[in-house]
């Protein structure tokens, strides 16, 4: 038997049709040469990724996907017109498919067209940091066709199905490639300064170097949310740029310790449990009588600090109201 022979050499007979040698190794050939121009074709657009600004990089990237998706198509194509397989009906191929759903494909399947979802909305981008629970949450490396890969700050990569991604609640901080406000709550005790802790927070949020500059739209800012048992609650609320917006665990981290190097320089303490214990009657004597049976005098009354009026300006929650209220009063005149 000679080469031409060989090529020629039956091996199955499909739909009426001979494959041969010849035809299974051009068939062959053909999908091979489609996966490497679609990875030919990736690697010239990630290169050309890097030397645009991060929008045209998102379009470049949905664009090398459905690239590379149609390059494989056409090389699926071309590989059964060489095995001989009468593409123009598709019967075997609609039937093939439907067992393979009843099967379980039906996951695959929608994991495919989610991604294409992805690929298509605007919500989601790679180079987007995400959070899906407390525990998981990261920057978007690629969009596949079956799942989509996260790096979290750990270096870890953590492979989600499309379908969740699209299905499930997500929290996209990086949207837009905006940066977000953040609020770091710290306590301080009971009957501390507020204009010192206000004082000690500001200079605390300038000493991170995350912290952007204020303007006419963000402002660095100190809030009394709440009242503890033995504690006043405060935050600082801080616009931090974006690559910290990204870095939410060590970021936090750098406002709390510059916080807590401001309280000390400041000389504000921090809350711990106190407990009054009040005596009502020492060995059946109450009040004076009982503190003198004790060899105590009796207490006297702390002098009251001097009043000053309060300054509304100090206060950056109603500031922030009353900016917010005046906008919206612009709008309705």
């Amino acid at each position: 038997m000679d080469f031409s022979e060989f090529l020629n050499f039956e091996l199955i007979k499909l739909a009426q049709r001979s494959v041969t040698v010849g035809g299974v190794l051009t068939a062959i050939a053909l999908f091979a040469v489609a996966l490497a121009v679609s990875r030919l074709f990736r690697s010239g657009l990630d290169r050309l990724r890097g030397r645009v600004a991060p929008e045209g990089g998102s379009a470049l990237y949905v664009a090398g996907q459905f690239g590379r998706y149609i390059i494989v198509l056409v090389g699926l194509i071309a590989a059964g017109s060489a095995l001989g397989i009468d593409l123009s009906s598709l019967t075997l191929f609609a039937g093939a498919l439907g067992v393979g759903v009843g099967l379980g494909l039906q996951d695959i399947v929608k994991d495919f067209f989610s991604g294409i979802v992805l690929l298509l909305e605007d919500s989601l981008e790679v180079g987007d940091f995400i959070e899906l629970d407390a525990s998981t949450n990261g920057e978007i490396l690629a969009i596949r066709a079956r799942a989509t890969t996260i790096k979290t700050n750990d270096n870890v990569h953590i492979v989600v199905p499309n379908s969740m991604l699209l299905t499930g609640r997500m929290i996209n901080w990086t949207r837009s490639r905006a940066t977000r406000r953040v609020h770091v709550p710290f306590p301080v005790a009971l009957g501390s300064d507020k204009e010192k802790v206000r004082q000690a927070a500001l200079e605390a949020a300038q000493a991170v170097p995350s912290t952007l500059p204020d303007n006419a739209n963000r402002r660095t800012q100190v809030w009394l949310v709440s009242y503890g048992e033995s504690a006043m609650n405060f935050e600082l609320v801080v616009w931090p740029t974006l690559e910290a917006v990204k870095r939410p665990g060590a970021m936090m981290a750098a406002y709390m310790w510059a916080i807590d190097d401001a309280l000390r320089r400041y000389g504000i303490e921090t809350p711990y449990p106190q407990r009054d214990i009040r005596l009502r009657a020492v060995f059946g004597r109450e009040g004076d009588d009982g503190a003198s049976s004790l060899s105590l005098a009796p207490p006297t009354a702390a002098p009251r600090p001097a009043e000053r009026s309060p300054d509304p300006e100090d206060n950056d929650a109603a500031a922030e109201i009353r900016q917010v209220g005046g906008k919206k009063e612009e709008v309705e005149t």
